[in-house]
Parts: structure tokens; C-alpha cells; sequence
């Protein structure tokens, strides 16, 4: 076979994070959940999103296959608002997902999957969100892909998970070995 496969499955607008929701019927029971002004919470929308992303993730391990990438977009653009990107290790499971996931409902909508051609995220992704410096905002035309919190990327066995690629921090070394101080 060629490198070029569908494997690639798309779940339409299946995250919606309560800051976005522009109903906030989500997490109404505000434990903690809303700072000052009403706002949410950073550590209660990671943990929103934790649970989200450990749900989806284990059900796609146990029930179709081996994922070997799973990218949530945070965009506000109704193309991709809430878009879930799954690389799967066979085209056979992404496809066998694509068949169940497309008679099935979540959160009281309907979830439509499919296939795709897009084998690498690494030209999908904003390079600026990855350094928090995107002048377009939520409304980018390129993936803004949310990450999972360290712990849960552990919890799972994800270390090298990353956001929409792996990306490795290079380190300056001097001659010597040791490393430089800034």
C-alpha cells in the first residue's frame, strides 16, 4: 500500500468547551467552576477538557484501534469549531470507526464522521497558536489544536502526544556538554 491512506477520521463539531457554549448549560453546577466576573476557571476548563479527551480517546483505543494521533480544535469558525482529527494506525480501523461513529449520537446531537486524505497535521497546524501567537484568534483558518494536561498524556502512556505534532524543544549545548545559561 501506499503511504497515502484514509486514515484520517473527522468528528464534526463533537467538543464544545463550556467558555465557548454560547448556552451555558454545561457544568451548571459551578463547584469551584467560575472566577471572578463569572468567568471560568483555567484549571476547570483543562479539567473539562481532561475528561473530554480521555472519554473519546479510550473509547477510539478499545473499540476500533491503535490512534495514533488525536487533535481537538479550540477554533471558534464554524468549519471547525469543535472538529476532533483522529489518526488511526490502519486505514481498516478508521474506516470500521467511520461506519459505527456515523449511527451514533453524543451530547444529544448526531455525530458525523469521516474519512479523510490528510495523513499529517504538521501543515494544518498554526505555528503561532503552538507559541501563543496567533494575531487571528479562535477565527484562524489553520488548526488551533488543544492539548491535554501532562498528567493525563501520562496517565494514558501519551508522553509524545502532542499538539497536532510532536515537537521537541531543541536544547543549546555548549562544546564542552553542558548546557548554556541564558
Amino acid at each position: 500500500k501506499q503511504w497515502y491512506q484514509r486514515r484520517v477520521r473527522v468528528l464534526n463539531h463533537m467538543y464544545l468547551s463550556p467558555a465557548t457554549a454560547t448556552l451555558n448549560t454545561v457544568a451548571q453546577d459551578g463547584a469551584g467552576a467560575r472566577g471572578n466576573g463569572g468567568a471560568f476557571t483555567e484549571e476547570f476548563l483543562q479539567q473539562h477538557f481532561d475528561d473530554f479527551f480521555e472519554d473519546i480517546y479510550v473509547e477510539l483505543e478499545e473499540k476500533y484501534g491503535p490512534v495514533l494521533e488525536l487533535n481537538v480544535c479550540e477554533n471558534l469558525g464554524d468549519h471547525l469549531i469543535g472538529n476532533i482529527y483522529v489518526l488511526f494506525k490502519s486505514e481498516e480501523d478508521a474506516s470500521k470507526c467511520v461506519e459505527s461513529l456515523n449511527n451514533r449520537w453524543f451530547d444529544k446531537k448526531p455525530i458525523y464522521a469521516e474519512l479523510s486524505p490528510v495523513t499529517d497535521f504538521r501543515e494544518a497546524c498554526c505555528r503561532q497558536h503552538e507559541t501563543s501567537e496567533c494575531t487571528r484568534g479562535g477565527y484562524c483558518n489553520f488548526l488551533h489544536v488543544k492539548a491535554c494536561s501532562r498528567d493525563l498524556r501520562s496517565k494514558l502512556g501519551l508522553e509524545n502526544f502532542g499538539k497536532g505534532r510532536n515537537i521537541k524543544k531543541k536544547r543549546h549545548r555548549s562544546p564542552g556538554g553542558h548546557r548554556r545559561r541564558h
